[in-house]
């Protein structure tokens, strides 16, 4: 691509294309072009992958958040597929984004980026009671994945889970480590998305059992970029406060604007006719060779021992 599309809920900032690029070495068209050349040919020659054909943008957002790295993002492809054959129920479409729990966890993402160009996605927990487990939140934050991966360019992502009114002790009871370890891995293996930090906000001390199952579901590596803040003001000192939202001390629209905003794009027909393709970029375990799913798969968050392919 020559510029970064327009989008009507992401900014980016005026280097942010040409300095991504640079830092994997793919600033010249030419080593962008063939990158996706050679992804391109190496998908028609997986028989187990169902999808074939993606858009050069869509593939060179694969390549950039892999890293540069078209190995890694052979891997990534792969992996996103097992994933939706795997693990279906999390890449569900949701039809209603107006559902009680999605309401009770007001997410948005503020426009801007950081200076060195990652996204900020922040949840606001405001639930103080949760019926029927953490499901749907899950599956509207794959849709989030998704959109990202075919909209954004970014450098990752810092998190921020404010719970400052939400019942920690309803959540802790909702939250299944299975689950969590699931759903950690599509976003993070799956879709690449490498994340910077996570930020906690919240006075209580239940906090301590919250970052506890979070460690236990990341890696090491991920788990240590965990963080508490009592208040945004120490908020501010990992992110610029004039990119988060008005109701965070930033220059942002409101937390509860932002989560309108994204609800409408992914709730979009075009979105949603985008989602519902994406559930066909699946695989055929048929045709994958016994000791490659052995290799890829049997080490994935779960059991898939009862595993039954048509």
């Amino acid at each position: 691509m020559e510029s970064i599309p327009f989008n009507p809920i992401l900014e980016y900032n005026s280097d942010t294309l040409l300095f991504i690029r640079k830092l994997y070495d793919l600033d010249k068209l030419e080593r962008m072009e063939e990158a996706i050349t050679i992804l391109r040919d190496w998908l028609k020659k997986q028989d187990h992958i169902v999808k074939k054909n993606y858009s050069s943008n869509y593939l060179e957002r694969v390549i950039i958040i892999s890293k540069g790295s078209v190995e890694r993002a052979k891997a990534k492809l792969d992996k996103i597929a097992t994933f939706r054959t795997l693990l279906p129920q999390y890449f569900e479409p949701l039809n209603d984004l107006e559902k009680p729990l999605l309401n009770d966890l007001v997410t948005g993402i503020p426009s801007k980026m950081t200076p060195d160009h990652y996204r900020v996605i922040i949840t606001n927990n405001k639930a103080k009671k949760i019926d029927g487990g953490l499901m749907d939140f899950y599956r509207y934050l794959i849709m989030i994945a998704e959109y990202m991966q075919c909209n954004d360019y970014l450098n990752g992502v810092e998190v921020i889970f404010d719970y400052r009114e939400a019942n920690l002790i309803e959540l802790i009871k909702a939250l299944n480590l299975v689950e969590m370890q699931q759903v950690l891995a599509i976003v993070m293996e799956g879709y690449g998305m490498r994340i910077k930090g996570i930020h906690f906000i919240t006075t209580s001390k239940a906090i301590d059992t919250v970052v506890y199952l979070f460690k236990s579901a990341l890696n090491k590596k991920v788990a240590e970029r965990i963080h508490v803040h009592n208040n945004v003001d120490t908020l501010h000192k990992h992110i610029p406060k004039d990119i988060l939202p008005s109701d965070y001390g930033g220059q942002a629209k409101s937390l509860l604007e932002l989560s309108d905003d994204l609800k409408a794009e992914l709730s979009s027909e075009n979105y949603l006719k985008h989602y519902k393709e994406m559930q066909k970029a699946c695989t055929n375990e048929n045709y994958r060779r016994d000791d490659k799913f052995n290799e890829q798969c049997v080490g994935m968050p779960g059991s898939f021992r009862q595993l039954s392919v048509d």
